[in-house]
C-alpha cells in the first residue's frame, strides 16, 4: 500500500527554520518514494509567486528553490483558496505547477487512508 504525506506550511520567511524544515521533509519524503502533497497557507502563500523562494537564504539549508521545484515535479503543491484571495493572488500569478484549492480538498486529503499530515 502506498503512503502519502500531506504538509501544511503556515509559516513564511519570518520563521525561516520552520519554513526550511517543511520543504526539506517534503523533498526527503519524495526521494523516499512517498507521495507528497504540500499546502502553502498563511504567510507561506507568498512562496507560490515567482522569485520569492529565490530570495530565501538560510545557513546550512538546501536551496528553497531546488526543494520547491522538486516538490512541484514529483508531488503536488497547493495554495489555499482563502489565503490566495486575502493576498489578491490568482492562478495567473503563481509558479506553473501550483494549484489553488480550498479547505474541502485539504480535508479530503488528510482524512484518506494511509495519509500522515504535518503542520508547520
Amino acid at each position: 500500500m502506498s503512503q502519502k504525506l500531506v504538509i501544511k506550511l503556515t509559516q513564511g520567511v519570518e520563521q525561516p527554520e520552520a519554513l526550511s524544515q517543511a520543504f526539506t521533509v517534503a523533498s526527503t519524503a519524495l526521494a523516499s518514494g512517498i507521495e507528497v502533497s504540500f499546502w502553502l497557507t498563511g504567510e507561506a502563500s507568498w512562496l507560490a509567486l515567482p522569485g520569492k523562494a529565490e530570495e530565501f537564504k538560510l545557513e546550512h539549508a538546501a536551496s528553497l528553490t531546488d526543494l520547491r521545484d522538486a516538490i512541484i515535479a514529483g508531488g503536488a503543491m497547493t495554495l489555499c483558496t482563502q489565503c490566495a484571495a486575502r493576498r489578491n493572488l490568482s492562478q495567473a500569478d503563481l509558479i506553473p505547477g501550483i494549484s489553488i484549492k480550498g479547505a474541502a480538498s485539504f480535508v479530503e486529503e488528510v482524512t484518506a487512508d494511509h495519509v500522515q499530515a504535518l503542520i508547520y
